[in-house]
């Protein structure tokens, strides 16, 4: 990696941070910002990451994996999932309470996280469902809050997104759940209740188990270089569609056998 390349990195993750702070709307990185390939995106995304931990003094708790979906997936153009950070200072315990006014726009999604209980070590063979979850001490009902800095979707660029930390604006935890191997996590039911309206789904529809989700994570974390330590919590992706709430709006998250969340939206 050249000199050359290290400052373009630098000054993608500082224009980046710039805007947040002044709200500017996201868009896709053009001219000499331009991202040439996903390898390069994460490395912009790394200085992104460690310029907000220097500048904010905090630690990482976790990762996001974003772009579960296949159609989501079709829709940027890549065909797999995104990575992002969770920062220390993002974390909530339910029930929380948010304010619309400290986002640009802010999306609600439902998740499992599942909680490391002892560092992931590289491994001569990729990790899959059953070889990752020997590392797992705790499942966790939550939400993940993103913040898409009112994209226009049409305008969508996949590297800019990943070198924006997959817009990543943190999490809502319930009560972490330590006896959870008996459970299906393929198949476990999960209901939200939002306004008084009702949702179903299943924590399979994050890729097909919220544990394929932590497998790829750990594979492709891996080959970055970047650890999965213990203690860290990561989001497996949203069994249901995303939410842009309204002020006064709340939110229930219930994952059979495992427990509930919750997220009111201050008026």
């Amino acid at each position: 990696m050249t000199g050359g390349t290290i400052e373009k990195e630098r000054a993608i993750a500082r224009q980046l941070l710039a805007e947040h702070a002044s709200r500017t709307p996201y868009h896709t990185l053009t001219g000499d910002l331009a991202l040439a390939n996903m390898a390069e995106a994460y490395r912009a995304q790394q200085a992104f990451i460690a310029q907000r931990r220097a500048d904010k003094g905090v630690g990482i708790a976790g990762y996001k994996i974003a772009l579960t979906s296949k159609a989501m997936q079709d829709f940027v153009g890549v065909g797999h999932p995104l990575l992002g950070a969770i920062f220390e200072d993002t974390v909530s315990a339910s029930p929380a309470d948010i304010s619309l006014a400290d986002f640009q726009r802010v999306g609600i999604e439902f998740e499992l996280a599942l909680r490391l209980g002892r560092d992931v070590p590289a491994a001569p063979a990729p990790y899959d469902a059953e070889s990752i979850a020997a590392f797992v001490d705790a499942v966790i009902p939550a939400f993940e809050l993103v913040e898409d800095r009112n994209a226009v979707y049409e305008n969508f660029d996949a590297l800019s997104l990943v070198a924006d930390n997959a817009w990543s604006a943190g999490v809502v935890l319930g009560t972490p759940v330590g006896d959870w191997r008996a459970l299906d996590l393929a198949a476990t039911p999960a209901r939200l209740e939002a306004n008084g309206e009702v949702e179903t789904a299943t924590t399979g529809a994050a890729l097909g188990n919220p544990l394929n989700a932590l497998a790829w994570a750990a594979n492709e974390l891996g080959a970055q270089g970047r650890p999965l330590s213990a203690g860290m919590i990561v989001m497996t992706g949203s069994t249901m569609k995303t939410r842009f709430p309204a002020a006064g709006d709340a939110f229930h998250y219930g994952i059979e056998g495992v427990g509930e969340v919750r997220l009111s939206i201050l008026p």
